[in-house]
């Protein structure tokens, strides 16, 4: 037999822009004062029955005959969108909201939440919340969020209007098309915008009746469940709570005291038994899809959040049920390139989230996996080449190590971001290390006046007209017949490796005489074989304005006897 379950809708979005609070009104439970710094630190579930949504949207639903049963809330921490929420082949939410503070916009916090919603497929909604921040507003939550918007001055009003809009812009750059929740004509096409207050209670009814009113159209398929059908759920967190306790989802079928579940594992699953099931602190016997709960049960000190879990119906399905959990975490811990980078995470979900935008930015992934960096992940990320010498990590312990560079945050993009900058950080020195060993353009002249010895070498004062002069280097002149190397650098009565521009020097020249190839006044230039001059070329970026003019003329010298130099 069907049933329709409550349906399931993920909060998410940046920091402290409202989620707990949006709970917390419809709930009428509290949530921030029991969390540090009230910002919430872990996932937290809420069961909100019907008549909760019934009771604040009024008579909004009158033509709305709602079948589901009620909502399952999840707040999840900013910093981890989408930490524990996932099952094969997607996220166990069916919808969420994603909460924006009008005043700031859509952080990068809140843009990562939405091109993972995108990547998992799960329709959304806006509540663009703390309208009651706004200068001049004046809230009423007796009149509906459209009157009491229509009831506000004229700055009031034109400034709503711009953060809306500019919050469509960026939507339509993420790939959305957005609007006002009143002026939308198809949800399948458009994401909702509800202005709120969830401190004053503003735009909830209105929040509440656009939720329902597109589980009922568009959701009721994804909702019916066979009743009594073993249940299947996610961890959320394991905690300790007189004993060890996980705090789960059952998203699908029936949950039952004494019943056998199987975890699943990393290296191999859990197998216990349920001693006992709550719901909202209460004891209870038995659980139906979908609900937030605790689970009490032996053995269970090993589990890791975020891995899935399903009823054991009888014996001989287990090996069946053993081997389609360790595939579903295999779709998530891979190691699959030959070279890449090494990511670690706290949690099944959180790893898949990670996973998931650095392969949007084409970043090679050797190993993904869940747990604290361990000595093998060290000894696997020195092994690799510079580039890839480096272990990302969400929500672990950040470790030191001199030959591994080790990101990690509570935040996914700011790992993004970090490792990105160390990237470019690391090219810049590679291949300035590179250019090192390269010879580069140069220009001196030979000063009046000043020679010390004639051949053998002849040692003449030298000015650097542009570049760097570098012992060793070869020499030619405006006619591209190569005269000299430089054999020694002298500044000060010092020996020195190089002269910069605008120094006068003591230059020894090998193989020439002074008076008959080289003379006073004479202006010298780096000589190049093709090979150097095309390597060079490739480093660019790295050349000074100077160093590149200096390339172009050594190329129209070089070309006057060959037309296809340097191509």
């Amino acid at each position: 037999m069907a049933n329709i379950r409550s349906l399931i809708c993920l909060l998410t979005g940046h920091v402290d822009h409202g989620k707990s609070k949006i709970i917390e009104s419809i709930s009428n439970k509290k949530i921030i004062d029991k969390e540090a710094g009230s910002i919430t630190q872990s996932i937290y579930a809420v069961n909100v029955p019907m008549k909760n949504i019934e009771k604040i949207t009024g008579n909004l639903l009158e033509k709305i005959k709602l079948k589901i049963p009620g909502f399952l809330l999840i707040d999840s921490p900013g910093h981890a969108a989408f930490s524990n929420l996932r099952k094969r082949g997607g996220s166990i939410a069916d919808i969420a909201i994603v909460v924006i503070d009008i005043n700031e916009g859509i952080m990068p916090q809140t843009q990562e939440a939405i091109e993972i919603l995108k990547n998992h497929k799960t329709p959304f909604i806006i509540a663009l919340n703390k309208i009651d921040l706004i200068s001049g507003w004046r809230s009423d939550d007796q009149v509906g969020i459209l009157e009491s918007i229509e009831g506000q001055g004229e700055n009031t009003k034109t400034y709503l209007d711009t953060k809306l809009y500019e919050i469509v812009g960026k939507l339509y750059e993420l790939g959305f098309n957005g609007e006002r929740f009143d002026r939308i004509s198809d949800y399948t096409k458009q994401v909702g915008i509800i202005p709120i207050s969830a401190k004053q209670k503003e735009g909830m009814p209105e929040l509440l009746m656009v939720l329902s009113g597109l589980a009922q159209k568009y959701l009721e398929e994804n909702l019916a469940i066979e009743t009594n059908k073993p249940g299947r759920g996610v961890v959320l967190e394991v905690k300790e709570d007189k004993g060890v306790v996980l705090d789960a989802i059952v998203y699908d079928g029936t949950l039952n005291v004494n019943d056998e579940i199987v975890i699943g594992g990393l290296d191999d699953v859990i197998v216990t038994k349920i001693r006992g099931l709550r719901v909202d602190k209460k004891n209870v016997k038995k659980v139906e899809a979908a609900a937030s709960i605790n689970i009490l049960a032996p053995n269970i000190k090993e589990v890791i959040s975020g891995m899935p879990f399903r009823v054991l119906d009888s014996e001989k399905n287990l090996e069946k049920i053993k081997k389609e959990l360790k595939e579903e975490i295999q779709e998530v811990i891979i190691e699959t390139e030959q070279n890449g980078i090494i990511i670690k995470a706290n949690s099944l979900g959180s790893l898949e989230a990670l996973i998931t935008i650095l392969k949007e930015k084409d970043v090679k992934i050797k190993k993904a996996t869940i747990g604290e960096i361990n000595k093998k992940d060290i000894a696997t990320a020195e092994a690799e080449e510079d580039l890839n010498q480096v272990i990302l990590g969400f929500n672990i312990k950040k470790v030191k190590n001199d030959n591994v560079k080790v990101i990690t945050s509570e935040v996914i993009y700011k790992i993004v971001e970090d490792y990105e900058k160390w990237v470019e950080g690391k090219k810049k020195g590679i291949e300035e290390d590179k250019l090192q060993n390269l010879v580069k353009p140069c220009k001196i002249r030979i000063i009046p006046g000043y020679v010390f010895r004639q051949k053998n070498p002849a040692v003449l004062g030298t000015e650097v007209l542009e570049g760097m002069l570098e012992k060793g280097m070869p020499m030619m002149d405006s006619d591209g017949k190569k005269l000299t190397e430089i054999k020694s650098i002298q500044n000060d009565g010092k020996n020195v490796e190089t002269a910069k521009k605008d120094e006068q020097v003591a230059v020894a020249f090998s193989g020439v005489t002074f008076g008959r190839q080289i003379n006073e006044n004479d202006v010298l230039i780096t000589d190049f074989t093709e090979n150097e001059f095309k390597k060079l070329r490739d480093f660019k970026e790295y050349l000074t304005t100077e160093e590149t003019e200096l390339m172009k003329e050594i190329l129209a010298i070089k070309r006057k006897e060959d037309d296809m130099w340097g191509v």
